[in-house]
């Protein structure tokens, strides 16, 4: 879910829904863009040009053209309403309460060891009048499991400057405090932590979702914490990363098990652009530095129309991928040529002797005209003894928003699990599950029903003295448009199609969100 300068000027108008739904995937947070003028400028010695302050919200929704089908047949839906953009309708739509409902109703029958809490962060307007789907206030919902019951649920709003202050999207300079945090959330040395795609991560109470306070590791974080950092399961080191709008435009950083940063360093790139996420293996930080670039002139038009996004497709800069020291030392970092693409999220990486090799859910283009090609799941080879690069190509069913076994972060796997989506001219359609087998290059679906939506899964690891990397549950919320109803399904990843052992009913409908995490009960 990218050149010679920071900021260009071709303009590029108008983006699609196609482009935005592509966007949206990444679930990216807060990116005020007055500010982002002032730090381009800055980098630049341009002047930003003087405008009007937050960007008004939406009232119609940009034209499209039909996604290409991935997986899974067609949708029936509820009506779709033309007047009102697509995030502000169905399940996307915000709710605009909190609520904490005891004994939930469970069909099937949930696995007994399954004993934790699952913790889903997302975008959630509290005025409901938000731009675009990845810019509304963050909100978590949460569903304790224990014993085969699910005990209770959760949501809260996580209370960010920007939710306590009601400012409206745009408003202050961005990064720090002031960023929505509705992107990912993350457990960590003994935390709960929600982040967004800019600024500071803010900490949670893992037993009410309730906000405790921004977290900067004791004022050691610099620049921007993003969505998507990676925990080595041999470790428990958590490395992340954060892109800017001025130099440093990347930052790489090491978050110790205590909870204590202990190693952040700039990375040598010469530009600002969109790196959503990352990849780690027992070695190697890996990059993918990719042609979208911030723009000024898109960033310009943002301010009055939030169709407009502020970065732009320039494959004429070149795309590649950069392999360093996982404990860090970026100046040895040796980069790839890579056929211009766009990749958002990854599935996972491993070194294999001189090779490294990244298994990443791949975009021809991202903002340039030619969204509507078909995406594909691919698979990188990069060898750092020859400088050589292989790209391979997976006959399967494309999807994003990827999971695989915590166990196996940054070392050989075999599956990983993604999310379809569905054609569908007038609004982002997710559909099932795709589990990929990288031996055979084969997957497996299952298909939730004409009118039943899923959403990321999580791969929760089973039994311990299993470590087969399809030895455990794959969890998600799944909403059908008939009903109204949502549910948590938990299927047994080594059988997908065969569908949920369990699914846990919601007190409420949960709208489509974006990243989650699972607390396991010590």
């Amino acid at each position: 879910m990218p050149v010679r300068s920071l900021c260009h000027t071709a303009p590029m108008g108008n983006v699609s829904r196609r482009d935005l739904m592509r966007w949206s995937l990444l679930g990216a947070g807060s990116i005020p863009a007055g500010a982002l003028l002032a730090a381009c400028a800055k980098a630049t010695g341009q002047t930003a040009p003087t405008t009007s302050a937050a960007a008004p919200a939406t009232t119609a929704p940009p034209s499209t053209t039909a996604a290409p089908s991935t997986t899974l047949p067609p949708a029936t839906t509820t009506p779709f309403d033309p007047s009102l953009p697509w995030w502000l309708q169905a399940n996307f739509a915000p709710v605009m309460d909190e609520l904490e409902v005891f004994d939930l109703e469970v069909r099937g029958a949930l696995p007994p060891s399954l004993r934790g809490t699952y913790v889903k962060n997302g975008s959630n307007p509290q005025r409901s009048n938000s731009p675009h789907w990845f810019f509304g206030d963050g909100m978590t919902h949460g569903v304790w499991l224990d014993g085969g019951k699910a005990t209770a649920y959760r949501n809260k709003w996580v209370a960010t400057t920007p939710f306590t202050q009601q400012l409206e999207f745009g408003q202050g300079v961005p990064g720090g405090d002031n960023n929505q945090s509705n992107v990912s959330a993350l457990w960590h040395a003994g935390r709960l932590l929600t982040s967004g795609e800019v600024g500071f991560p803010y900490e949670l109470d893992p037993a009410t979702l309730a906000t405790k306070g921004l977290v900067d590791f004791g004022g050691t974080l610099a620049g921007s914490f993003t969505a998507h950092p990676h925990i080595d399961p041999a470790t428990g080191r958590m490395h992340s990363f954060g892109y800017d709008f001025a130099d440093p435009f990347l930052r790489y950083h090491i978050i110790e098990p205590d909870g204590t940063m202990s190693h952040i360093e700039g990375v040598n790139i010469p530009r600002s652009t969109m790196i959503h996420d990352f990849a780690i293996t027992e070695t190697d930080a890996v990059f993918w530095d990719l042609p979208v670039i911030f723009d000024l002139e898109l960033a310009v038009q943002f301010l009055t129309d939030p169709t407009i996004v502020p970065f732009r497709w320039a494959p004429e800069v070149g795309a590649r991928l950069g392999v360093m020291p996982l404990a860090g030392g970026a100046d040895s970092i040796q980069w790839f040529d890579v056929d211009p693409c766009y990749v958002f999220h990854h599935v996972n990486a491993f070194r294999r002797g001189d090779e490294v090799v990244v298994d990443v859910c791949w975009q021809e283009s991202m903002f340039g005209g030619n969204e509507f090609a078909t995406p594909s799941v691919r698979r990188w080879t990069a060898n750092t003894a020859t400088g050589a690069f292989s790209e391979d190509i997976l006959d399967v069913p494309a999807g994003d928003l990827p999971t695989r076994d915590p166990r196996r972060m940054g070392r050989e796997h075999r599956f990983g699990y993604l999310i379809g989506t569905r054609d569908d001219p007038e609004t982002v359609n997710l559909g099932g599950l795709v589990k990929v087998d990288y031996q055979t290059g084969t997957a497996e679906t299952w298909d939730p029903g004409p009118t039943r939506h899923g959403s990321e899964f999580l791969f929760v690891p089973g039994d311990e003295g299993d470590t087969a990397d399809d030895a455990g549950w794959l969890l998600a919320f799944v909403h059908d448009d008939a009903t109204a109803e949502t549910t948590l399904a938990v299927l047994d990843a080594t059988d997908v199609t065969a569908g949920p052992v369990a699914e846990v009913v919601m007190p409420r409908r949960v709208p489509y969100g974006f990243h989650a995490t699972w607390i396991p009960t010590q």
